[in-house]
């Protein structure tokens, strides 16, 4: 009896063990027994004592409690989903994550969405599981699962812009490389795995791949060709525009729900005014938001505002479709130039919508006469100002404009400023200081200086270069040339020239250094002409004079006797006679005018010393007190504004002191001395 038993026992161990292997090698063929479920099992049997006399008979109790297996699938495997197109956005995948162990289990997502993989032409843009982030996510993402529980993942992709037709984009979730379908294996702590958590099951952790992939599809392909006129134009003319509409695909190209037609939208170029709206194709919608509205946000109305410079976008109708691989009638819009920066060319830049047969949105976005390959995104950038943006999207194309040159070049802050003439001869005048203390006819002793600072502005329309010389230079002068601020100087007299840039409606200075040598004329003007001449436009020229004077204070003196004495004749010089001494001051630098720039004395002190060589008049005369004067004017009896010192009592030193004396000005220093 005790061997019988024993003899159960053993066979019931054996088969409770065969269990668990059947259970740890193939999960998904039934429903697993949860783990640490207790196996009991107690033998009876009955038996004879061969008289008629039956027994019953029971064994020990055996428990055996089932272990923990780890088991984890993901599906779908190979699934191929509809086609896609390129640059279609928010595509999404579904995996299932289903725990085919036998206990509760968690588990991981890798951090920084490393479990999610695409291989093909597209990126993924966003992956969660029950809405938890699992793309982004800064850590592991450790979700929970009971036994045959499942979750799904949710993964966002977008296709490229540069996919072509019959590539393939392959998402996967986990990165098992065998077992079958890829799911419960052994997991190896790979890279981009998604696997079990629990250390406790007799199996270990444990791993699994899903992938689903879809085919990139030759869609309806929307297509936009501009045309315009090169250029260059003059501005205030007109360019009219033609666009061209086809579909280049292999589906029909729809109209964009819940619009009836399909519209090319251009935007009215920056610098430019929409006109001729009386030829615009019926249908024709416009808008005034600005360009930074996507197209399809705009407000749009059928009819055009009155004032047409507020016109932002239009939008032409095409048609109700347009059938695979046409093209339909083309559209015109004319716009008129109203900038008048040359600069910049005139920047056009279209784009066609429509839907695909599934109702995709569609757009040409490939800034050039080839159509893209489908678009989930109605909007795209349009440039806001005429030349200065780089167009992403659509058909552009670039007109030019004639540009023309123009100049006026002339005394600091007065570019315009004109002379006697015209604003070909206007003037700065400066004087040396060295080398002038010479009377009238004599010649300086030293040479001598001055840097004039000149305006140069561009009354073309666009950036120009000016190019500087000097025509006219006084012999053995030398006139030289500053664009930095006296950094560097380029010699311009002999035939030389530099050049200035100067943009559009801008002014520009620049300096002018004029040396005289030794051996000139005083009290003299020296006109050295400069030229300001157009790079654009070498035609425009104009021409301003920087004036060196060698002095420009003309002293000139007079005496005059009065004999009332009765011994001589009435202007003989006879002891008791008056001597009228008269100083005539005279600026004999041009007056200013119209802008030109002409030299004030400020502070002018004529000084009459009798006692300094080569005078005598103080030995020999006495001061008639209170004969002193300053008139304006070389004669007449105007008092002028100069102070007299020195007009006193044994005086033999006078001072006239004139605190300004303006170009063309004249004046008189007048006193009396009495012969001893």
């Amino acid at each position: 009896m005790e061997t019988i038993m024993k003899k159960m026992g053993s066979r019931a161990a054996y088969m409770l063990l065969a269990a668990t292997l059947i259970l740890t090698s193939s999960l998904t063929g039934f429903s697993q027994t949860a783990a640490s479920t207790d196996i009991k099992n107690v033998a009876t049997a009955t038996y004879s004592d061969g008289s008629g006399n039956d027994f019953d008979a029971v064994s020990n109790e055996v428990t055996v409690t089932v272990a923990k297996v780890a088991g984890l699938t993901i599906t779908p495997d190979g699934q191929s989903d509809p086609t896609v197109v390129a640059g279609q956005a928010s595509i999404t995948k579904t995996f299932r994550v289903t725990n085919v162990g036998n206990f509760t289990d968690q588990v991981r997502f890798l951090a920084g969405g490393a479990s999610i993989t695409v291989s093909g032409p597209g990126t993924v843009t966003a992956a969660t599981v029950d809405g938890v982030d699992i793309f982004t996510n800064a850590a592991d993402v450790l979700h929970t699962l009971n036994q045959n529980g499942f979750v799904d993942v949710i993964v966002t992709i977008s296709v490229n812009t540069t996919a072509n037709p019959g590539e393939t984009v392959q998402v996967f979730l986990g990165d098992a490389a065998s077992g079958t379908n890829f799911d419960n294996i052994a997991a190896d702590a790979s890279s981009n795995n998604v696997s079990t958590v629990s250390t406790g099951a007799v199996n270990g952790s444990r791993e699994a791949r899903g992938d689903i992939s879809a085919i990139v599809d030759n869609d309806a392909l929307p297509r936009v060709t501009l045309s315009a006129p090169a250029g260059p134009l003059a501005l205030g003319s007109t360019i009219t525009y033609t666009a061209t509409s086809c579909n280049d695909g292999e589906r029909d190209l729809l109209p964009v729900t819940p619009d009836t037609q399909i519209y090319v939208y251009a935007p009215i170029p920056a610098g430019t005014t929409l006109t001729n709206v009386s030829s615009l194709p019926v249908g024709t919608q416009y808008t005034t938001s600005p360009l930074t509205t996507g197209p399809r946000s705009a407000t749009w109305t059928s009819v055009a505002p009155g004032d047409l410079s507020t016109v932002t976008r239009i939008r032409i109708p095409v048609g109700a479709s347009i059938t695979s691989g046409t093209c339909v009638s083309a559209v015109t819009f004319d716009v008129a130039i109203t900038t008048n920066n040359a600069n910049l060319p005139i920047l056009e830049i279209v784009d066609i919508f429509g839907n695909n047969s599934v109702g995709s949105t569609l757009t040409d976005q490939s800034g050039d006469n080839t159509p893209n390959k489908g678009d989930g995104n109605a909007n795209f950038d349009e440039p806001t100002t005429g030349g200065s943006a780089t167009p992403t999207q659509g058909f552009e194309i670039v007109t030019t404009i004639t540009q023309t040159g123009g100049v006026l070049n002339g005394p600091n802050g007065s570019p315009a400023a004109t002379g006697p003439t015209d604003n070909n001869d206007d003037f700065t005048n400066k004087s040396v200081t060295t080398g002038i203390t010479v009377a009238t006819g004599g010649v300086t002793t030293a040479d001598g200086s001055a840097v004039f600072i000149n305006s140069v502005q561009n009354t073309g329309n666009a950036d120009d270069t000016f190019t500087l010389t000097a025509p006219t230079v006084p012999s053995g002068f030398t006139v030289e040339i500053s664009t930095d601020g006296g950094t560097t100087w380029v010699t311009v007299s002999g035939g030389g020239s530099t050049t200035i840039n100067v943009a559009f409606g801008a002014t520009g200075t620049y300096q002018v250094r004029v040396t005289e040598p030794a051996g000139t004329a005083v009290l003299t003007g020296f006109d050295a002409v400069i030229r300001a001449t157009s790079g654009i436009d070498p035609t425009k020229t104009n021409d301003t004079i920087n004036r060196l004077y060698t002095g420009f204070i003309v002293l000139e003196k007079s005496a005059v006797v009065t004999n009332g004495t009765g011994v001589g004749g009435a202007s003989d010089a006879v002891p008791g006679a008056v001597i009228t001494f008269t100083i005539k001051y005279t600026n004999i630098s041009e007056a200013s005018s119209g802008g030109s720039v002409g030299l004030t004395a400020s502070n002018l002190v004529i000084t009459e010393d009798g006692a300094a060589a080569p005078n005598t008049w103080a030995a020999y005369t006495t001061q008639v007190v209170g004969s002193g004067r300053d008139y304006t004017g070389a004669s007449g009896t105007t008092a002028g504004s100069g102070v007299i010192a020195g007009d006193s009592v044994g005086s033999t030193l006078l001072t006239d002191t004139v605190s300004s004396v303006a170009p063309g000005a004249v004046g008189r220093f007048v006193f009396q001395r009495r012969i001893n």
